[in-house]
Parts: C-alpha cells; sequence; structure tokens
C-alpha cells in the first residue's frame, strides 16, 4: 500500500499516518518527492485494511500495490534507481555501463594487465573473483582477501570502480570493505540470510538471477534486500537453464524489457555465464543494449587459454575492444550512449 500525501502536507500529519502505519502491525517508509511526499506500507503478506489511513489529515489518495514485492516494484517507485561511483559511473542513468574483467583474480600480473585493457577500451567497471564458488570441490577456489587487495590496487591504478563476488556472511564483510559494489551470484539468490546482511551493507548490491528462477523470485529476492534499507541494488540477467546443450545457459533478453516494466532497479546483462562460448557474448552482448538493458558485464582475460575458470567464455583483449565499438554504436541509437569514463588507463 501506498499512502501519497498532499501536497501542503505538514511534518505533523506525515508522523501521524507513519504513527497510525506502525500501531497497525507495519512499517512506514517515507518516499520523499519532487512535488509531495508518500509513505509506503511494508511488512504485509496480504490486503491492508486502508480504511484508518484515508480519512487522516494531509492524505491524497491510498494506492494498493499488487505486486507481491513492494519496495522494487514500479508501482511502489516510478522513478529509475540510479546508482552512482566514485569515478562516475552512475548505473541506471542516462549512459550505459561496461563492467569487465577476468572470471577469477589469479596473478598481479594477470589481473593489472587484464584491468588495463579494459581500461583502455573504455570499460569503467571491473569485475574480478577473489572468492570462487565452483561446483567441485577441485576447481579453482580463488585468492580469497588477496585477490581483493590486488582488485583495490587495480582499482587505484586505473580509477575502474570494483565489483566482486560474496559467498557467504564471511566473505561479503571483507568484499564490503574492499569493493565498490558487492555482488551476490547466482546460487545465492535465495540465500537469505546472505540477502538480509547485503542489505545491511553501505555499498551497491549486485543480484544475479538464480539458475532457474521466475521474475517474481528473483524480484522477491531483491526485495530482501532492499526491506533491510540498501535501496542500491542493481538486477544481472546471466541466463537460465534449459534443454539446451550447445550453450552454457539461455540469456533471458525478454527480461530485461520486462524487468523495466515490473521494477525502478537497474538491469544489467552477462553474456560470458549467458553463453558460455566466446563467439557468442559480443552479439549477445549487443542485443541486450538494445534490449534496453543498463549495463553489460563481460569476461576479459589477457590468455584465456590459460584461464584458472571460464576461459572458453572469455574474450581476449582485442576482441573486447571490438565489442565495445558495437556497444557504443549501438548504444547511441538506443539514446543511452556508453560511457567510458576519461579512458585514464594509469595513476602512476
Amino acid at each position: 500500500m501506498l499512502v501519497v500525501m498532499q501536497q501542503e502536507a505538514s511534518s505533523e500529519e506525515i508522523q501521524r499516518v507513519v504513527g497510525v502505519i506502525e500501531e497497525m502491525g507495519y512499517q512506514a517508509r517515507p518516499i520523499p518527492g519532487e512535488q509531495r511526499m508518500a509513505i509506503g506500507v511494508v511488512g504485509n503478506d496480504g490486503p491492508v485494511d486502508s480504511s484508518r489511513v484515508e480519512g487522516l489529515p494531509g492524505v491524497q489518495e491510498v494506492i494498493s500495490v499488487s505486486a507481491p514485492y513492494k519496495l522494487v516494484s514500479r508501482e511502489w517507485r516510478k522513478e529509475d534507481t540510479t546508482i552512482p561511483l566514485f569515478n562516475g559511473t552512475v548505473i541506471g542513468g542516462p549512459h550505459t555501463v561496461v563492467m569487465a574483467g577476468p572470471c577469477g583474480v589469479e596473478s598481479e600480473a594477470q589481473l593489472l594487465e587484464t584491468a588495463e585493457a579494459v581500461a583502455k577500451a573504455g570499460a569503467t567497471v571491473l569485475r574480478g573473483g577473489a572468492f570462487k564458488p565452483r561446483t567441485s570441490p577441485y576447481s579453482y577456489q580463488g585468492m580469497g582477501i588477496e585477490g581483493l587487495k590486488l582488485l583495490a590496487k587495480a582499482r587505484e591504478r586505473f580509477g575502474l570502480a570494483v565489483i566482486t563476488e560474496a559467498i557467504d556472511l564471511e566473505s561479503l564483510d571483507a568484499v564490503e570493505e574492499y569493493a565498490d559494489i558487492i555482488q551476490i551470484g547466482a546460487r545465492n539468490m535465495q540465500n537469505f540470510s546472505l540477502l538480509r546482511r547485503a542489505g545491511r551493507a553501505n555499498k551497491p548490491v549486485m543480484l544475479k538471477r538464480g539458475l532457474s528462477a521466475t521474475l517474481k523470485e528473483w524480484l522477491l529476492a531483491a526485495e530482501y534486500i532492499l526491506a533491510e534499507g540498501n535501496e542500491q541494488v542493481i538486477l544481472c540477467e546471466r541466463g537460465v537453464r534449459s534443454f539446451e546443450t550447445y550453450t552454457r545457459n539461455m540469456v533471458d533478453i525478454n527480461a530485461i524489457p520486462v524487468i523495466k516494466q515490473l521494477s525502478h532497479l537497474p538491469i544489467v546483462a552477462d553474456p560470458s555465464h549467458g553463453t558460455g562460448r566466446r563467439e557468442l557474448v559480443s552479439p549477445i552482448a549487443r542485443a541486450a543494449v538494445a534490449a534496453g538493458a543498463d549495463g553489460i558485464m563481460v569476461e576479459v582475460h589477457r590468455d584465456p587459454t590459460q584461464a584458472k575458470s571460464d576461459g572458453p567464455q572469455s574474450l581476449y583483449p582485442e576482441q573486447f575492444r571490438t565489442m565495445m565499438g558495437e556497444l557504443e554504436r549501438i548504444s547511441v541509437v538506443m539514446g543511452k550512449p556508453l560511457f567510458t569514463g576519461s579512458k585514464a588507463v594509469s595513476k602512476g
């Protein structure tokens, strides 16, 4: 339920509405707007009796929010959520953002060389896994804290914001300290204790769609984060499982415009995990930008044949540069030009 206050409503009238909502056993979330204040009601699984607030002084109207997810819904908030980063990147803003880097941080030389390549090509966010949740316990698990320190070093040298995955409560504490964006991976999309902890973090959170998750389940998972107070959430379409075996997953391009209709949260696409095949990454990235994605996340490695994880889906630096040129042209046509920052490559 959304309580829309009159433009001239006083602070006392707003507080009275908040008090009544809390007396009813719900949480009240004031939502300041350009013209007037609205107050969201959360904490209810079913319909809310609006009669107690409809007649209160200063109330203009009460709107029922039909979606089971409240805080993330377009009904709740008409304006797009925008997430600014320290280097001028704004996710969900007027530009298309590119995040790129290796699947896993393997060494200082590997990370810095790749970071320099993607920065030169125009990426403004560096991706790289310090903690790697792998299907096999014998696969490369990442460098942990040392990997996070290397990501921070790359940020300092090349001016790239850093996104990396937290795989559990312990690693989330460390990721929050070192990264600019906390990633919650597909396998953890419904790890509700991790989502709640991410909701108390002071950093933006990227939530990847689960391997077989519906859009409703995905948005409800995002609701967990917002319900804890963190409104800086990015959704990431990374492909879902299907019966097809030629590709790693099936990229749901439909999800991009649908999410734009259902939610105010920004959405990016990950064609690397979505396809699992290097030759398909650029075509699907182009399709995602054409469909209205706010950004693209791709894997780039200085030598994919030597990558310790996801080499077959990682682009060579020269392939990434070519893809950036393609995305630049498409993004202009879509009215959401590519944001490439200053393309600074070194700070010494």
